[in-house]
């Protein structure tokens, strides 16, 4: 029996850019979280911003943030985890050199940008409503910092430059795409996947009582602690070898568990 279901959010649950949920998807996660099953939204997104997506029913449901780095379960952080500031320093100094990525440095209390490109600024603040704080330079961000995400919004060509960063700093914390345009920094032994077994160890749930949905590498250690798992069919090349099936829409799979509880 399905106990649990951890679903990632843009480019899984949200499709197409969307940055609010169907009334669909909020009237199933509703009635699945009534029937007794958890509900996680396991996210790149702040802890902040989940709950604003999900705010019709954000009480009901546990959280994964930052990519795993904050994990959250009735207002209680269940885990949380930091990049070393050391590390920081050289992540930001790094990508300082190469000009055309702007920087995100996401704390608990908000995300910090600087304000060099009003289409990216926009999209943080007016589209992803993100809980922002606007500055002249990241790499004056004192920590504990939870995560560092790069975005090019003139090009869908990260590949050469994701090789680059994972060349320098592989042996030191994960860089993995998050979406067409993104490039995160994941703290070294903390993912979805991570926070996924703890939520699992608090609720006392088997994997095999677990379902997880993603589309990007920053899914994969949660595709692969859940007992069942889904990638999109849209997803990034080589994500579907990680997971149990392949699915155009969390909703109809949710829809289809509804039937079978």
């Amino acid at each position: 029996m399905i106990k649990l279901i951890a679903s990632d959010l843009d480019g899984t649950l949200l499709q197409n850019g969307a940055q609010e949920l169907t009334p669909r998807a909020v009237k199933l996660i509703h009635e699945i979280t009534q029937k007794g099953i958890h509900f996680v939204a396991a996210s790149g997104r702040q802890y902040d911003n989940e709950r604003r997506v999900f705010h019709e029913i954000k009480d009901e449901i546990s959280y994964i943030a930052e990519n795993g780095s904050l994990c959250i379960h009735q207002g209680k952080i269940i885990s949380r985890g930091v990049i070393p500031d050391d590390l920081v320093r050289r992540i930001l100094g790094e990508i300082k050199k190469c000009p055309g990525f702007e920087i995100v440095v996401s704390k608990e209390d908000a995300c910090y940008i600087e304000n060099n490109d009003k289409e990216f600024v926009n999209h943080i603040v007016n589209v992803m409503h993100n809980t922002t704080k606007i500055i002249d330079d990241v790499r004056n961000v004192e920590g504990p910092v939870l995560k560092i995400a790069i975005a090019n919004m003139a090009s869908h060509d990260l590949a050469g430059y994701l090789n680059h960063l994972q060349e320098i700093f592989a042996s030191e914390i994960k860089v993995v795409t998050s979406g067409h345009v993104w490039i995160d920094f994941i703290v070294p032994d903390c993912n979805k996947g991570t926070a996924l077994m703890q939520l699992m160890e608090l609720f006392s749930i088997k994997p095999e009582e677990c379902i997880a949905f993603g589309d990007q590498y920053n899914d994969v250690e949660m595709l692969q602690a859940a007992g069942k798992s889904y990638a999109m069919s849209n997803a990034a090349p080589g994500i579907a070898e990680y997971a149990d099936y392949v699915t155009d829409s969390v909703e109809d799979v949710l829809e289809e568990i509804l039937r079978s509880v």
